[in-house]
């Protein structure tokens, strides 16, 4: 087979074409959104969608209602589960700072967690500033629970 100034031409072409497909491609994403229905009790606030780091859903995120004054973390925790849920993550609270912020006071709130480099210590959020801090688990902050719904598979 001869090679010609047409051929390489024409191979130039057709991989053009196939690198602008591909760049087209890598731009376009769908995310699907199934229909769910998040069932809430009295009182219950939806807060959003929490997603896995490769954009995926993890659960849905729903306050419970009630809060709890001046419990040092451990009793938080407590306080959280015997309300049928748990404390926030971080990655919670900022999700409820974004979406129900006028459901907190601006006050500290306590996450569910703690800092690895300080055992004793846990993360709380600031609901005036939305900042994030960890305080020694001694000390006394509000709480509030959350309960995670994860939809059953279809």
């Amino acid at each position: 087979m001869t090679i010609t100034l047409q051929a390489i031409e024409k191979e130039y072409a057709r991989i053009g074409a196939m690198i602008a497909g591909f760049r087209k491609r890598a731009q376009q994403r769908d995310y699907r959104v199934d229909a769910v229905t998040v069932p809430l009790a009295a009182g219950e606030r939806f807060a959003g969608v929490i997603l896995k780091d490769d954009g995926t859903l993890s659960h849905y995120l729903i306050l419970l209602p009630g809060n709890a004054d001046d419990l040092n973390w451990n009793d938080a925790c407590k306080w959280a589960s015997e309300q049928g849920g748990d404390l926030p993550t971080r990655r919670e609270q900022s999700l409820l700072f974004a979406n129900l912020r006028h459901e907190f006071d601006e006050r500290y709130y306590w996450s569910s967690d703690r800092p690895e480099e300080n055992s004793g210590w846990a993360w709380y959020q600031t609901f005036h500033r939305g900042s994030q801090y960890y305080a020694h688990q001694d000390y006394e902050f509000r709480a509030r629970a959350v309960r995670r719904f994860v939809p059953p598979e279809a």
